[in-house]
């Protein structure tokens, strides 16, 4: 006999995936995780660094996810967009996919041979190249490296000292692949 009041949900003991402590959920899943457990996945989410850390303390070697970078092919399937900017010229964005992800992303304008906007394109093309690099580390697992970042901010430079190829210049100081330079120290007899 039904007396109208909302039955609780039923509480079901499970086994918690990682640990095996059998917790009380309101339901039963197949990926149930304790609330201790819980915590501790969302804290290495959180902080990365830390969970190398503890991994490392405990003598323990993590490997990547993704050991193998994906490569993209060479045709991919793109979405067209036709927007506006402030001044009402036309910019025409194209995002390429792969399995439905954002992997790269280019703009363009036909406005492109004006020498008013050679800068506003040069920027524009260093950001959709950078965003693009980052995308293809967030779908495909891409490793992001400096050389990566310099390569792509010297392909969007279009005139001399423009911003890409300012930023290229100071952040190239900071590669790897450049030879040390002797320090003062060491020139000293």
């Amino acid at each position: 006999m039904k007396t109208g009041k909302p039955t609780a949900p039923e509480h079901a003991k499970v086994g918690c995936t990682a640990c095996g402590v059998e917790t009380a959920h309101d339901r039963a899943t197949a990926d149930a995780l304790c609330p201790a457990c819980s915590s501790l996945l969302q804290t290495l989410v959180k902080d990365r660094k830390a969970a190398e850390k503890l991994l490392q303390l405990a003598g323990i070697t993590a490997t990547p996810v993704r050991q193998v970078e994906l490569e993209l092919p060479d045709v991919l399937d793109a979405v067209r967009y036709r927007t506006a900017d402030r001044e009402r010229n036309t910019w025409y964005v194209s995002v390429s996919e792969l399995d439905g992800n954002p992997v790269e992303i280019f703009a363009s304008t036909a406005f492109d041979r004006d020498q008013h906007l050679q800068s506003r394109i040069s920027n524009l093309t260093t950001i959709t190249r950078l965003i693009s690099l980052i995308l293809r580390h967030i779908y495909l697992g891409e490793r992001l490296t400096l050389e990566k970042t310099l390569t792509q901010l010297q392909r969007s430079s279009r005139m001399p000292d423009d911003l890409p190829e300012m930023l290229g210049k100071i952040l190239a100081n900071y590669s790897k692949k450049k030879t040390a330079e002797p320090t003062r120290e060491s020139q000293v007899p």
